[in-house]
């Protein structure tokens, strides 16, 4: 006799009992859990009458040993030869007694052995759910037992295979002269725990007994006198109890403590150690950030993890921050804003750069950026106007130069820009920028009045177009260039697109976070008080003294106007007189 246990199966316990004089336990019934068990019996003519008496009286004697009910264990009996007869179906009984008598009332088919139809049957039709199997979402196991006493007269190995493959674990039981290849083909793996093959049928009941003690041991967990404090693990004839994950068993093998895996002394935080179930966890100190590598920390920059409000520069301090002003200017009493630029004007246009590679969460900063510019503009129609546009496989004027005259109008448009993706057309933008962003119809301020015009370019990679005919052509418009690169921007572009020298017109960062280092080097350059456009003049036509002005310079015209007149009414008088004369 050769057979394994498969550990907490409960169809096997049913093999417990051999003869129905030794059916019943000393104390409680061995329970289960749910189960479906159907029973494949051959009542073949090899196996004589005697034998199947034997069979029957062995299957009465499992069945008292089994949890029967509807919402435990299911059983149904099928019998084949050379064909397959029900007995009973999983849900045809809830009560032993039932089950007893439809098995004594079995007659035997006493014909051919046609296991691998009898498979076929088990899977198709015993355990469906119209018969009273468990629907699969319930996931109540599904065991065939197969008992058989020679050899299969059909094919088994595939037909059992695919009842494996539904789910159904078998268990295959030889009797004498049973086929061992066969009872392998047929069982579920391990084959070790799921074949089994005794040398007769009156050796049935030993080989029951045999295991007894190993296979229904009363279930201690289940009488609830445990004490175990988590869980409680049975085994035959004992218990053991068991700790949840991240905890460990006390002396007493009952009670749990949380495992303190920092005191182990190698969780190599830098701060401070936090035990967990599953395992120790770094954490920092309030105002820094655990690294990538789960150890370190790092003090948070502040200035890029807030709305900071700093008009020129932020500055992490621990777990606060402070705003700088550039040398030169002092920081007002809001604590954030700095001396703005009032004197001169500007016609600024920015071309931002909202190609792919620049990425939404990147394009975010890069606004944020841009409103950091117009901080410390002098935003107003007669002082510095702001246009912006954006490029990437096409170029789109986000708004010209004359629709905002504020600075609060200008950001809250910039915040409302949508990234667009796609390419990196620079030579595009130039262009656009060139014929289009600096027009009077833009909002552009007329050339005579003298209005420096600047163009800033931000740009994170190598343009896809060619650069170097519109930016030449922009610098000989007079549009003062300046070229802000980021990450994997090309420096020889960017020199490209600046205007001389290029060290005061070109700047970069290696990072999208990091850029806030260029505000001061733009602001020196940008803003008209300190760079550019300081001196130039243009008063309103409606003040006062641009109105006294106005009519000084249009008397003078006319003053001049008539004294041309009274010259030209003096010549045609002489031309006259000379013709009278002729006459």
């Amino acid at each position: 006799m050769r057979g394994l246990l498969c550990s907490p199966l409960p169809m096997l316990l049913l093999l417990l009992q051999p003869w129905e004089s030794q059916l019943q336990f000393a104390g409680p019934r061995c329970r289960t859990g749910p189960l479906d068990l159907v029973f494949v019996i051959d009542s073949s003519r090899s196996v004589r009458p005697f034998e199947f008496e034997t069979m029957r009286q062995f299957l009465v004697g499992l069945l008292r040993g089994l949890d029967v009910g509807p919402n435990a264990t299911r059983v149904g009996v099928i019998q084949y030869s050379s064909q397959v007869q029900s007995v009973f179906r999983l849900g045809a009984f809830s009560r032993r007694e039932d089950m007893e008598r439809a098995i004594r009332a079995l007659v035997p088919l006493a014909q051919g052995t046609m296991t691998g139809l009898a498979i076929q049957y088990a899977m198709n039709v015993a355990f469906s759910v119209a018969e009273g199997a468990r629907p699969p979402e319930a996931r109540v196991p599904r065991i065939a037992v197969i008992v058989t006493d020679g050899r299969p007269q059909d094919r088994v190995a595939e037909v059992a295979a695919q009842a494996r493959a539904r789910g159904i674990e078998i268990y295959a039981v030889g009797v004498q002269r049973a086929d061992v290849g066969s009872l392998r083909a047929m069982a579920s793996p391990p084959l070790d725990e799921h074949v089994f093959l005794v040398e007769s049928f009156d050796l049935i009941q030993e080989f029951g007994l045999q295991f007894q003690g190993r296979l229904c041991a009363i279930d201690l967990c289940a009488e609830g006198t445990h004490g175990c404090e988590h869980h409680c693990i049975s085994s035959p004839g004992s218990y053991s109890c068991r700790c949840r994950a991240g905890f460990v068993l006390q002396q007493d093998q009952r009670s749990c403590r949380a495992i303190d895996h920092c005191s182990f002394g190698n969780h190599s935080c830098q701060h401070e150690c936090v035990s967990t179930f599953r395992g120790p966890r770094c954490h920092c100190r309030e105002g820094h950030d655990l690294l990538p590598d789960g150890r370190s920390c790092q003090a948070r920059d502040l200035c890029n993890g807030v709305d900071h409000g700093c008009e020129f520069q932020c500055v992490s301090e621990g777990l606060s921050y402070r705003c700088l002003c550039p040398e030169g200017q002092q920081l007002q009493a809001d604590g954030k804003s700095c001396n703005r630029c009032r004197e001169g004007h500007v016609d600024l246009v920015l071309l931002v750069d909202g190609s792919k590679s620049v990425r939404p969460q990147n394009f975010e900063l890069v606004k944020r950026f841009v409103n950091q510019i117009v901080d410390f503009l002098d935003v107003s129609p007669e002082g510095t106007r702001v246009g912006l546009v954006q490029f990437s496989s096409r170029v789109r004027t986000e708004f010209p130069l004359g629709r905002y005259g504020t600075a609060a109008e200008v950001k809250q448009a910039v915040l409302a820009v949508e990234y667009m993706e796609r390419g990196t057309m620079t030579g595009l933008a130039l262009r656009h920028m060139v014929e289009h962003s600096f027009s009077e119809a833009q909002g552009a301020r007329p050339r005579a009045l003298n209005v420096p015009r600047v163009g800033l370019v931000f740009t994170d990679g190598r343009s896809q177009d060619d650069i170097s005919v519109w930016a030449a052509r922009a610098k000989e418009e007079g549009i003062v260039m300046y070229a802000v690169g980021v990450g994997k921007a090309v420096e020889e572009e960017l020199r490209q697109i600046a205007s001389e020298p290029a060290e005061l017109h070109v700047s970069y960062s290696p990072d999208f976070g990091s850029m806030t280092h260029l505000l001061e080097n733009l602001r020196g350059s940008i803003c008209p008080e300190e760079g550019i456009g300081a001196g130039t003049e243009l008063r309103s036509p409606c003040e006062c003294e641009s109105l006294v002005e106005f009519q000084g310079r249009t008397l003078g015209a006319l003053e001049k106007l008539t004294q041309n007149l009274a010259q030209l009414a003096a010549r045609l008088e002489d031309l006259e007189n000379q013709l009278a004369s002729q006459k």
